[in-house]
């Protein structure tokens, strides 16, 4: 059976018909102020600024909560040294600003720092470029409203390096700086941001598809939707509809018969994930490539490392890695390593689109990041572009066009935006239980290590997860076939976090698909009969979901040892989602 809403903030099954329940509004009735289309970090985000400026919010997503571009990208929440180079100062300042909050204030829960090795190879010219570039990078971090909260660059030997480093080739190595950017778990990320907005009083549902527009003359007054999980159609009205739906923009522009001032171009970017014991190092690398930068990113107990950036215009919902892809990282990391990779080092390969405002005829490497808002029509904002760091401002931007749409045709008065000051669920009380942590360990008879893993997932809502275990003991155990998790976060996951479908756990809600060699096959089977018991599924409904996440990692094997794109999408497709 499934759980009640225990709290405000949990995404529960109730939770999402409660909310759908509600953005009908009884019959048709009531009228939200602001509907958010599109569920990854700019829609979530959206969501939260909107709700906590007291405008009433609700969000649809098609598929899962940060399904798309939102859970594939490196992981990164930092500045983006390479437009320093670009000349784009201005998206540079703004990005390390947001890196700030997200680190200091809104998310340390979730934010952390790591460090990069800067690899130098020339003498003379090089030490200097590259500083001059990095002191750039430090000095503008620290202008914005947080504090930095990292540690400046500093100039490293070739055989300090060495020592930070074993297995960096040094081959012409002649020295490296070492700099510091932060890292998220970037579908964490989008759902305590989600759950955060809901704690406010925001209405979240997924597998909810947008299918078309209301309107009153040329006006957007809502969409038309379709309930996935219950096969039924639904309306939902609101005064201003804001699309967040990142690569499907052009898709949602032709809903409303192609008025849009927007074109997305998707581009595809591809990571590995290895074995730490694989790369000794106690740093990241970052390193130039012909066409953009290579990241060699600590994850835990795994390295991930990326990223391809070409353009893609196949299926949109499961781009695919080609052999071609993986290769072309292969090559590029091995030639900075004592001892290369090889296939059989990848436990896990994912691909994600990143939403790109097209330019005339720029390869996708060049196009800007820098996101845009239009009104194409009244009633109906659009926002598209961006990256994952800044997410909040793009959220405010949006939000403020609707205020203006809000102000000018209702007179209301909208107030400013205030999430650079709302810190997200689980950071309160997260410094507290870190100070904490043996004796939590103690109590839950949990190891410091595995304290240290929930508080790194769940910040201060670690208290749910303990006691969840504390009235289900073997919940505590760790899960079979991903050691590890813990069996309690497989049903948080279902009771507070809004997983419907075992592909929403193993993917998102934790990392075990691209964090184990057999991509979570074997520990499917025991995920699955954990969400049978609080989603209320029979054994027939659980074989299929289990057969289904099953056919899915085969054919995510298959397409990545095509050759090319349009193969690699074949063979991916073979296997949709499962509603």
């Amino acid at each position: 059976m499934s759980v009640p809403r225990s709290e405000p903030s949990a995404l529960s099954p109730q939770a999402r018909d409660d909310a759908l329940a509600t953005m009908q509004g009884l019959g048709g009735q009531a009228e939200l102020d602001v509907l958010v289309v599109g569920g990854g970090v700019v829609g979530a985000g959206v969501t939260l600024d909107a709700v906590t400026r007291g405008l009433s919010t609700g969000l649809l997503e098609q598929r899962d909560l940060a399904s798309g571009t939102s859970s594939r990208s490196s992981k990164l929440v930092h500045g983006g040294l390479r437009y320093l180079e670009m000349l784009d100062f201005g998206l540079v300042r703004e990005a390390l600003g947001e890196r700030g909050l997200l680190l200091t204030r809104l998310a340390p829960h979730l934010v952390r720092p790591v460090p990069f090795l800067y690899p130098l190879t020339h003498r003379g010219w090089e030490r200097p470029y590259v500083a001059a570039g990095l002191t750039m990078y430090d000095g503008m971090a620290r202008l914005g409203d947080a504090p930095a909260g990292l540690p400046r660059h500093r100039h490293l030997s070739r055989r300090s390096v060495e020592r930070i480093a074993p297995d960096f080739d040094p081959g012409s190595l002649v020295g490296a700086i070492k700099y510091w950017d932060c890292q998220v778990d970037d579908a964490r990320l989008v759902l305590t941001i989600a759950r955060s907005a809901a704690a406010q009083g925001a209405q979240v549902a997924t597998r909810v598809k947008v299918t078309g527009f209301l309107r009153e003359g040329e006006r957007v007054v809502g969409v038309r939707a379709r309930d996935l999980e219950h096969g039924r159609d639904l309306e939902v009205r609101a005064r201003v509809v804001i699309n967040a739906a990142g690569v499907w923009t052009d898709e949602i522009q032709e809903l409303v018969g192609g008025r849009g001032a927007l074109h997305v171009q998707a581009s595809k970017g591809i990571h590995l994930v290895v074995p730490r014991d694989r790369i000794r190092s106690e740093a990241g690398f970052i390193v130039r490539t012909e066409k953009s930068v290579l990241f060699v990113i600590p994850w835990g107990r795994h390295w991930i490392i990326g990223t391809t950036d070409t353009p893609w215009d196949l299926d949109k919902a499961h781009p695919a890695a080609s052999r071609a892809d993986i290769d072309y990282v292969l090559g590029h990391v091995n030639a900075i390593l004592r001892e290369p990779l090889d296939h059989s080092d990848v436990e896990g390969v994912y691909a994600g689109l990143r939403p790109l405002l097209s330019g005339e005829s720029e390869p996708t490497s060049r196009i800007s990041r820098e996101h845009t808002v239009v009104t194409p029509v009244p009633g109906l904002v659009m926002i598209a572009g961006g990256k994952l760091t800044t997410y909040r401002i793009m959220g405010r931007d949006a939000v403020d066009a609707a205020a203006h749409s809000l102000s000018s045709t209702l007179g209301l008065t909208i107030r400013s935006s205030i999430t650079d000051r709302v810190p997200l669920v689980g950071a309160a009380d997260w410094e507290t239980r870190s100070n904490q942590r043996v004796l939590l360990a103690r109590r839950s008879g949990l190891h410091v290590a595995r304290i240290d893993h929930l508080l790194g997932r769940y910040g201060g809502l670690v208290d749910d997860l303990l006691a969840l275990v504390a009235s289900r003991r073997p919940l505590g155990l760790p899960l079979e076939g991903a050691e590890d998790y813990l069996a309690a976060e497989i049903v948080y996951a279902v009771t507070h976090e809004g997983a419907r479908h075992l592909d929403d756990v193993l993917t998102r809600r934790t990392r075990i698909s691209i964090e184990t060699f057999d991509r979570g096959v074997s520990a499917a089977p025991v995920a699955a009969a954990l969400m049978a018991a609080e989603l209320g599924w029979d054994d027939a409904r659980t074989a299929e979901e289990v057969d289904h996440y099953l056919r899915r990692v085969e054919a995510e094997r298959q397409s990545q040892l095509m050759p090319t794109d349009q193969e690699a999408d074949e063979a991916r497709v073979s296997v949709r989602d499962i509603v």
